[in-house]
Parts: C-alpha cells; structure tokens; sequence
C-alpha cells in the first residue's frame, strides 16, 4: 500500500483533514486507494479526537468541545464508509481468487489464483483479521439498517456525547445481533409449523377430497359464476343501463357476445335445477 503524505495535525486543519479523507474516498478507484482514503479519514479522528480532550482538560467552552466532537462524527462516517468499500472489495477479490481464504490460501497444494499465482493473504496486503471483521461488520450492518452509523454519530452528539469508534461497533453488533435473532424466530417459527403440520393425505384421503370439494380447476368455474353473479348484481337494470352508456361508448357494445352469455347462464341454470336435487 502506498505511503500517505505527511499530513497537519493542528485542530485548526480540522476541516482540511476531513475534505481531504472524503476527497481520496470518493475519488478511489483501487483497494489500495480505499485504504489510503480510510487511514486519512482514521488520522482525521484521532487529530479531533486529541483536540476535544485538550479542550475539555483547558476548561474550554462547550462550544469547542462540541465543534471537535462533530469534526470526530464526519471523520468516522468517512472511514465507516471507507471500511463498507473496503469489505466489498476484499471480499470480491476473495471470489476471484485473488485473495486468500480458508479454502484457498498460499499454503493449500492445487489451489492457485489466475495466471497460476497463489492468492495473496491479509497480511501481505497490510490488512489484519480484526480490521477485516470489522469492515464487514460495518458493511453488514449498514445493508441491514442504512443510515446506522450517522444516526448512531448524531445521538451522541446530540447527547453531548464523544462519538467513537467503539460507540459505531456497538451499535454495529447490536443490529446485526437484532437481525439474528429475528432470523433464529423466523426458523423457530418454520419448525414450528412444520412439525405441527398434518400429516400427507393417502390416495384414498384425496380421492374422497375431490369427490366432495373437486379439483381447484372445479372450484375456480364455481368462483368465476359467484364473480359474474356479483358483477351483474352491481349493475342497474338492463333498461337504466341501456340509457347509461354514452354514445361514444354505443359502437363498441357487441350485442352477439351478450347474447352468447345470456344463452350461457340459462343454459347453466336450467341444467343446474335439472342434476341437483331440491
């Protein structure tokens, strides 16, 4: 990874150390240049970080306090969203084979990256494990709830709160382990249900079924007579409805297929009243 400048680190370049870490976020087109985005964006918190402690061992006025405290707020979101970027990339260079994996790691014989270079390891990338976790937790987290860590940044201001890294994994954790628990309900549920669920009807169960209920092909003709009854229950009587239909509307009324229907339903009613016993 390729060293970063010299950068200042007087409260007074607050804002320049910010602009600079969300300049190099938005402006990375590499992993490596997603890591120097994020090691600036870290180097800005820690610069408000000592800031808003030297103010509170001076006695400064809250005021000051509460401009480093918001210098730290913007410093972590840019590196939360450095860290998101981070684990995306990590992890797509791992399902290309890129990278190592528990699977496929330098030390595993037939296991090659492309061109027959073994993946590379976190450790020859500059990376550690811990670091790793943390930026897919972040990641996660942020797919699960977006807009997490800005809201967990702004409660502790407005608090009057420091805002810190370990307030953004809590809150991390504390949604993702959310979203697990739901996750273990729902599968409770599902067991549940299918140990609760009744046994498969037999042969003779099912044709006993049919003979009494039909098929659904059966009960779907009985459901379309119920929704043509109800349709022409909702219309007026034929002579108001003659009236009613405008005469731009006339030419596209088609008498045969009314009269199709009508032969249809008598047709069906007559039959009907015929097979079934009163």
């Amino acid at each position: 990874m390729t060293a970063i400048a010299p950068l200042p680190a007087s409260p007074q370049d607050l804002p320049s150390l910010i602009d600079r870490a969300a300049t190099m976020l938005s402006g990375a087109k590499t992993a490596a240049e997603v890591l120097e985005a994020r090691e600036a964006a870290g180097f800005a918190y820690d610069v408000a970080k000592r800031s808003a402690r030297m103010q509170r061992a001076k006695s400064a006025h809250d005021d000051l306090i509460a401009a480093a405290h918001r210098a730290q707020a913007d410093a972590l979101e840019i590196e939360s969203l450095a860290k998101r970027r981070l684990a995306d990339e990590y992890d797509a260079a791992q399902a290309r084979g890129e990278v190592a994996t528990r699977q496929c790691n330098p030390g595993s014989v037939g296991h090659v990256g492309s061109d027959n270079m073994p993946p590379v390891t976190a450790t020859e990338l500059g990376l550690r494990r811990d670091q790793i976790h943390d930026a897919r937790l972040i990641r996660d987290a942020e797919v699960a709830d977006p807009g997490l860590v800005r809201r967990t940044l702004d409660e502790r201001l407005a608090q009057g709160e420091e805002p810190t890294r370990s307030a953004v994994r809590r809150a991390a954790e504390a949604r993702l382990q959310r979203s697990l628990d739901r996750l273990q309900r729902t599968q409770d549920s599902v067991r549940r249900l299918e140990a609760d669920k009744a046994p498969p009807l037999s042969a003779e169960q099912r044709a006993r079924q049919i003979a009494v209920f039909g098929t659904p092909q059966d009960r779907a003709i009985h459901e379309r007579l119920v929704e043509i009854v109800e349709r022409i229950d909702e219309q007026p009587i034929p002579a108001e409805a003659v009236r009613r239909i405008p005469p731009a509307a006339r030419h596209a009324v088609e008498i045969a297929p009314l009269q199709r229907a009508a032969a249809w339903l008598t047709d069906f009613s007559t039959l009907f009243e015929q097979e079934t016993p009163q």
